[in-house]
């Protein structure tokens, strides 16, 4: 039984990924008209800067130029990283999460939203927030054995208090402009 091609291109990608410091999150090939697209999505913890993604851009064109695993057909490349919303697969993804909110759908039926306090291999413990802001957020650990999946939610109006307390104070000096030049 031959190995899938997917199969085979996670092979050749992963150890470039990990060399790079970075995790190989997802790679998908679909055709684009008469070529074809590969999208790579990587991360690593603290997340990936645009530098590291065009390096280990270069460095995959190179590794498929060099296999034959793309055939003689032109192809696309795309590399990424997972994006704001990004779901919650493995504990590495739940730990980069720390702190931010996620919906949760749990195996037996229920949805919660919760903010990610910590995590380790097996669960995490999260704040659920109160249904229509009724209430106070109640923590509780989650096992991930509960999860039939999660993702990671944008917040456009998050307050993080602690943040805005550490945030240097931003005077005006518009008078003191001249001064400089």
């Amino acid at each position: 039984m031959s190995t899938p091609p997917i199969e085979r291109l996670r092979a050749l990608l992963e150890p470039l990924a990990a060399e790079a410091g970075l995790d190989l999150e997802d790679v998908k090939v679909s055709q684009a008209g008469n070529r074809r697209q590969v999208q790579i999505d990587v991360d690593a913890d603290g997340g990936v800067d645009l530098d590291a993604i065009a390096e280990f851009s270069r460095l995959v064109g190179q590794a498929l130029d060099d296999s034959d695993l793309m055939g003689s057909a032109a192809y696309v490349l795309e590399v990424g990283s997972p994006g704001a919303e990004r779901p919650l697969d493995e504990p590495r993804h739940w730990r980069r999460a720390e702190g931010r909110l996620a919906n949760v759908v749990l195996v037996d039926g229920g949805e919660i939203t919760a903010r990610i306090l910590e995590s380790d291999e097996v669960g995490a413990l999260v704040e659920v927030q109160p249904v229509k802001g009724r209430g106070r957020p109640k923590e509780r650990r989650l096992e991930f054995t509960e999860v039939a999946r999660a993702r990671v939610q944008v917040e456009f109006n998050r307050k993080d208090e602690a943040l805005l307390d550490e945030a240097p104070d931003i005077a005006d000096d518009s008078d003191d402009s001249d001064d400089d030049a």
